[in-house]
């Protein structure tokens, strides 16, 4: 392979005539092995999507990349399995030979939005996410949640003891354990009165990106709880990671204290975009290769 450094060498030797049509003629060649390069590592990267029916007939949308060990990445609210796309720790999972396996939450993306109460109590999602690793014939694997995938991360953690290995759970502190959290209860009355000012601009935009917002609401109204004696007995090493200025988390610390193998982490960014920093990317990756 052709570097720039031998591109530049090359150049100093070279008479001042010569030196441009030289580096011109050196730069493409590096650009274009580059680009095929590129190509050639992403179409040798397994990949596989589609859908497959849930416990109750719920078709669940999901995509995988990569072929080793696998790590379930668990999105957050009002986003689906794509926004991994833009975060490193996607691409440094994927480089470093993991199978990353980004699933849509019913309610979410191409995955199916019942309208129904059925459709999301009684732990769907989390079901929603054990049938499909099982689907895909994975006994064993890691699991990465952000913000309100971090609440159904702690659900696999109890549900799905013998698969679950180790879990990142990202900007989310201790709330989430009372049922009765009221941000939770705020959000759910925002998006089915619309009577909460300060969310007001978030249920604008839910309607005006042609969200489901119906779904959306009876995903908080139903967004499950994990009391504290639970997480107190899980046995998995647990890393909780919380941005610096994500100001809606603070007592992530707390949650990370809660866990008897659990480690506590600070990235930089806020709430929406701490995840998709190369920081994060860095501490998640020292942890999961650390057990």
């Amino acid at each position: 392979m052709i570097t720039f450094m031998t591109a530049y060498k090359r150049i100093v030797k070279s008479t001042a005539t010569k030196n441009l049509l030289l580096f011109k003629s050196i730069l493409l060649t590096c650009i274009v092995f580059s680009f095929h390069s590129s190509l050639f590592a992403r179409k040798n990267i397994p990949a596989d999507s589609g859908y497959f029916s849930s416990f109750d007939g719920t078709k669940i949308y999901y995509e995988t990349n990569g072929a080793g060990y696998p790590v379930l990445l668990v999105h957050g609210f009002i986003v689906n399995g794509n926004s991994w796309k833009n975060t490193a720790i996607y691409d440094s999972l994927l480089a470093a030979g993991y199978k990353v396996i980004t699933p849509d939450l019913r309610g979410n993306g191409k995955s199916d939005k019942p309208h129904t109460n059925t459709g999301y109590n009684n732990d769907a999602e989390a079901k929603d996410l054990m049938l499909l690793m099982h689907y895909l014939h994975i006994n064993h694997y890691d699991v990465i949640g952000y913000s309100r995938g971090s609440i159904i991360t702690a659900r696999l953690l109890v549900l799905d003891k013998k698969s679950v290995n180790n879990a990142v759970m990202g900007g989310m502190g201790t709330d989430f354990t009372n049922p009765d959290w009221p941000r939770r209860i705020m959000f759910y009355e925002a998006l089915t009165y619309d009577t909460v000012a300060s969310l007001h601009n978030m249920v604008q935009y839910v309607q005006k990106t042609g969200l489901d917002q119906q779904a959306l609401a009876l995903l908080q109204k139903f967004q499950p709880s994990t009391p504290i004696t639970v997480l107190k007995k899980l046995k998995n090493h647990i890393l909780v990671i919380r941005g610096n200025d994500d100001d809606n988390n603070l007592n992530a610390v707390d949650l990370a204290k809660v866990f008897p193998k659990g480690e506590f982490a600070i990235t930089p960014g806020d709430h929406n975009h701490a995840s998709s920093t190369p920081e994060f990317a860095k501490t998640v990756m020292a942890f999961i290769r650390k057990y």
